[in-house]
């Protein structure tokens, strides 16, 4: 299996995982598909997710089946309602709709009687060793695990002992309840592990009804039953866990059982997912939140401006396979950038201004100048923009000693302001240290358009935005959060965040854009000429409106670094 495969724009995806089902439907197997999401409500989702939820609710559409939402609220001292609907939020953001909402919780009593099934069959068996004593006798890949002492008691005992641990009469760590299942076996998930630990804490639905809780691979399989999944789809570290998930389900007699299939998980490269290390980054202030557009969680990436439509298209362009792979950060920019190219609105604004004075311009004339709203959608029209005697235009965009081949304004070359008239520059003005604080030119009268009568072209056009009848802005030019491809490789919680990039935030103030613009509101998203794609962030306000930078015209982070 690679280690490390760099996937592109030319990589053709694949899934297995309908590929199996058209197999077995054929056979009339699988008549009626259903599938579900199931999180845990303990942190924000993240591009992972993305894959998940795209593959879990997409593969129900595509056999117009069912796919619930089932979080999984098996430990209430992580979880919390924020995230329930944070997760909530996440998927009807993908543009996908759960047909039910359900939870592990909502299945306590039937798990727990499963659990009683399992004692009386002499498959389960309390344990009162210690956690380090259970872990000790677990064994290692190449040493078989030792049994317990308490792995033979009598069936009527567990079954009292189990009571007593439901009813709080025991401290947590006490005792748990452990599966009777092979000791030897080469599969370490199957050497009699835990089912169920005692837990003293308040659940956010059941309230203090149980002290005892399920663990995860237990309520996990008894879930998709109870829900009548088909396909339990999950992401390729539960392949080890798979003949425990079946294990369960023939030993609690489950009828038509679910099917687990695993698929490789999402790796992006420059990303974090890892929960504990992002909170890091959040309680360290290394990022604004769980939402800082930085962030590879999907609420970041919707604050950030990225598309829905541009997520999915980056899953689907992926494909689904078990083999192992890292995605290259550029392709989802690729596709963020296809999208919002045929759907952006277009709009003029300068980021880093300096005042352009066109010296045989009339002071007090203006003019409306037509601009297409989006050149890919001719039916959206035209937006209007007043030009006016003073204009700013970008800094990079003026250069009194050019070198090499530069086509934009300088002493030596005449440029054309987009949509409106030819300029050639004049003078310039300094401050006390030299800086140049505005240029002065002239302008061709009979170039508007581009157009003049002896046919003459610039090879250089520069957008603008009028000193007249502008606002002013904050733009936050966002990149990539970190320097390394791979910085959850990096050992422990902190030399990771040696690895941040310093440039990943650049903050731009009293940025220009045009006065027509001046009512968007937050997620609105445009395409600044000649610039980048930016989106209307939620700090705005009606005294400043802040726009971040969702992402360049092209790709240009690795030849910054």
């Amino acid at each position: 299996m690679d280690e490390n495969i760099i996937l592109n724009e030319e990589t053709k995806p694949s899934n297995f995982i309908h590929d199996f089902i058209d197999e077995y439907s054929k056979d009339g197997v699988y008549t009626d598909i259903q599938t579900r999401f199931p999180p845990e409500p303990n942190g924000y989702l993240h591009i992972g997710h993305a894959k998940a939820i795209c593959i879990d609710f997409g593969t129900a559409q595509k056999y117009g089946g069912k796919c619930n939402l089932r979080l999984d609220d098996t430990n209430p001292t992580k979880e919390d309602v924020e995230y329930v609907d944070a997760i909530k939020e996440d998927i009807e953001w993908l543009g996908f709709k759960w047909d039910n909402v359900y939870f592990a919780s909502d299945y306590f009593d039937f798990i727990y009687e499963c659990a009683k099934k399992l004692i009386d069959k002499g498959l389960a068996y309390v344990d009162e060793s210690t956690a380090d004593e259970i872990r000790d006798m677990r064994g290692t890949l190449t040493e078989a695990g030792i049994e317990s002492p308490y792995r033979n008691r009598p069936i009527e005992e567990s079954r009292e002992l189990f009571k007593k641990m439901t009813d709080g009469e025991f401290d947590e760590g006490k005792m748990v309840l452990r599966a009777k299942i092979d000791m030897s076996s080469s599969n370490l998930n199957m050497r009699d592990p835990i089912i169920y630990r005692i837990l003293k804490a308040h659940h956010h639905r059941t309230g203090d009804k149980w002290c005892v809780y399920p663990m995860y691979d237990f309520a996990h399989p008894l879930s998709d039953a109870k829900e009548g999944v088909t396909h339990s789809l999950c992401s390729l570290e539960f392949e080890n866990h798979r003949p425990l998930y079946n294990w369960v389900l023939e030993a609690c007699e489950i009828k038509n059982p679910p099917r687990q299939i695993e698929f490789a998980r999402m790796n992006v490269n420059y990303t974090l997912t890892s929960k504990r290390k992002c909170l890091k980054l959040v309680n360290d202030g290394l990022v604004s939140g769980w939402d800082d557009p930085r962030m590879a969680t999907i609420c970041g990436m919707r604050r950030r401006g990225y598309p829905s439509q541009a997520v999915r298209a980056f899953v689907d362009k992926i494909g689904v396979s078990k083999a192992y792979s890292v995605i290259d950060y550029a392709l989802l920019e690729s596709c963020v950038r296809d999208y919002l190219n045929e759907n952006a609105d277009r709009a003029m604004a300068v980021l880093k201004p300096l005042k352009v004075i066109i010296d045989n311009y009339p002071e007090n004339k203006t003019e409306n100048i037509e601009v297409e709203i989006n050149p890919n959608k001719p039916e959206l029209g035209k937006r209007s923009v007043t030009f006016s005697r003073e204009i700013y235009i970008e800094q990079d965009d003026f250069m009194l000693n050019p070198v090499g081949k530069y086509f934009r304004l300088c002493p030596q070359k005449e440029v054309r302001l987009k949509g409106a008239y030819y300029i050639k520059y004049a003078s310039h003005e300094e401050d006390g240290n030299g800086n140049i604080t505005a240029v002065h030119c002239t302008y061709d009268p009979d170039s508007f358009g581009g157009e003049t009568p002896d046919g003459r072209k610039v090879k250089g056009t520069l957008h603008w935005v009028s000193a007249e009848n502008c606002t002013d802005v904050t733009v936050r030019l966002y990149d990539r959060l970190f320097n390394v491809p791979n910085p959850s490789d990096e050992e422990g919680v902190s030399s990771f965040a040696d690895n941040l990039n310093p440039e990943s935030l650049t903050v731009l103030e009293n940025c220009k854009i045009d006065a027509s613009l001046s009512n968007v509101k937050a997620g609105d998203v445009f395409q600044f000429m000649r610039q980048g794609y930016f989106c209307v962030d939620k700090d705005s306000n009606s005294d400043n409106i802040v726009f971040n930078r969702t992402v360049a015209l092209k790709d240009s982070f690795g030849k910054k670094l």
